[in-house]
């Protein structure tokens, strides 16, 4: 069974991150164009949540908001369940299972390391599924892949 570590390795760095005074506008702004479905917020150098898709619907939307004058730090989400770099794919996807979530922050020590999505947990998986039982890449082509 494969490892945060490892997925983090195969995912590589992650540059979807927003300032956590940042307007709700510009962030959604920043997902469309880069084609994520959340942002990593920080505040000062310091990982304090996210923002996603969905915290936009029920946050912003579902409640009246102004995008334009709404900030990150208003609606982001801050209470993910935390991963290690030890900890291995199965138990991540216990963990988002049982929060109800999608995704889980990784920190080695206290120094903030990613974000392991439910999406990077299919991919490992199909890709471990592929290896083991000698499935030919083709018949999982990468433009499939999430």
């Amino acid at each position: 069974m494969y490892t945060v570590h490892e997925i983090l390795q195969q995912k590589g760095p992650q540059f979807n991150t927003v300032d956590v005074s940042e307007t709700v506008i510009n962030a959604i702004g920043l997902m469309k164009t880069e084609n994520f479905s959340y942002l990593i917020v920080f505040d000062k150098g310091e990982y304090v949540g996210i923002i996603s898709e969905r915290d936009y619907a029920h946050k912003v939307i579902l409640n009246h908001k102004h995008s334009d004058t709404t900030k990150v730090r208003e609606i982001m989400t801050t209470d993910l369940p935390v991963v290690a770099l030890s900890t291995t794919g199965e138990e991540c996807m216990v963990l988002m299972n049982a929060s109800k979530s999608r995704y889980l922050p990784v920190f080695d020590d206290a120094v903030f390391k990613g974000i392991i999505t439910i999406h990077d947990l299919m991919r490992e998986t199909i890709r471990e599924k592929q290896s083991t039982k000698n499935i030919p890449a083709e018949k999982f082509p990468q433009h499939y892949w999430i």
